[in-house]
C-alpha cells in the first residue's frame, strides 16, 4: 500500500470516526433536554398545585412529618446519585432514583412557592424561563470556554455558602436581596458551564454521554436555584 493511500485511509478514518462521535454527542443532548424537560414539567406541575390551592398548603401544614420524608428523600437520591457510578448509569435504576428525587424536590419547592403570591410565582416562573433559554444560546454560541472555569465556581459556591450562614443570623431585607442576587448570578453561570460540559465539542472538557443523568440533574439544579433566588428578590422587593 502506498504512503498516498495510507494517509487517504486514515483521514476517511479519523472522519468517520468524528461523525460516529458527533452523533452519539447529539443522542445524548436530545436524551438530556427530554429528561430535563420532563423534571421541569414535574415540578412546575407541583408549584401549580401549592400556589393555586390554598387546601393543598393546609394540608401540608397539617402534616409536617411530609416535608421530612421529602428532605431525606432528596438527601439520599442526591448523595446516591452524585457518588455512585452504579446508581447514575444502570437502567432502569438511574431513573428510579431521578424521578424520586424530582418529586422530592418538586414537594419541597412547592411548599416554599405556596408562600408568595401567584402573580409573584408566576413572575419568577416566566423571568426564569427567559433566563435559562438566553444563557443557553449564550452557551451555544459564545468562543468563550466555561469549562475551564470549574475550580473558581467551586470556590465562589464555598462563599456563597458561608455568605449564607451569616446572613442566617444577620437577617434583613438588604442581606437578603444581596443573598439571593449573588446565588441567582452564581448558578446562571453555572448554567452556562454544565451546559457546555453537556455539548463537549471544542471546549476543554466535556461530560461522557453515559452520564446523561447527571447533565439533566445538573442542568435541572441549575434551573431550580435560578427559579428560587428569583421568586426571593421578587417576594423582598414587594414586601
Amino acid at each position: 500500500m502506498s504512503s498516498d493511500n495510507h494517509f487517504q485511509y486514515d483521514a476517511e478514518a479519523d472522519k468517520s470516526f468524528a461523525f460516529d462521535d458527533q452523533s452519539i454527542r447529539k443522542g445524548f443532548i436530545r436524551k438530556v433536554y427530554l429528561i430535563l424537560m420532563c423534571q421541569l414539567l414535574i415540578t412546575f406541575g407541583f408549584v401549580s398545585v401549592f400556589t393555586f390551592s390554598k387546601a393543598s398548603q393546609e394540608w401540608v401544614q397539617h402534616n409536617p412529618a411530609l416535608f421530612w420524608i421529602a428532605l431525606a428523600v432528596l438527601i439520599v437520591t442526591m448523595i446516591c446519585m452524585a457518588c455512585c457510578e452504579s446508581v447514575r448509569r444502570k437502567t432502569p435504576l438511574n431513573f428510579i432514583f431521578l424521578f424520586l428525587f424530582t418529586v422530592a424536590e418538586s414537594f419541597l419547592l412547592g411548599m416554599v412557592a405556596g408562600q408568595y403570591e401567584a402573580d409573584e410565582v408566576l413572575m419568577a416562573v416566566g423571568i426564569t424561563a427567559a433566563v435559562a433559554l438566553g444563557l443557553t444560546l449564550f452557551a451555544l454560541q459564545t468562543k468563550y470556554d466555561f469549562t475551564m472555569c470549574g475550580g473558581v465556581l467551586v470556590a465562589c459556591l464555598v462563599v456563597f455558602l458561608i455568605f449564607g450562614i451569616f446572613a442566617i443570623f444577620f437577617s434583613g431585607k438588604i442581606i437578603g436581596l444581596v443573598y439571593a442576587s449573588l446565588g441567582a448570578l452564581l448558578f446562571s453561570v453555572y448554567l452556562v458551564y454544565d451546559t457546555q460540559l453537556m455539548l463537549g465539542g471544542k471546549h476543554k472538557y466535556s461530560i461522557s454521554p453515559e452520564e446523561y443523568i447527571f447533565a439533566a440533574l445538573n442542568l435541572y439544579l441549575d434551573i431550580i436555584n435560578i427559579f428560587m433566588y428569583i421568586l426571593t428578590i421578587i417576594g423582598l422587593s414587594r414586601s
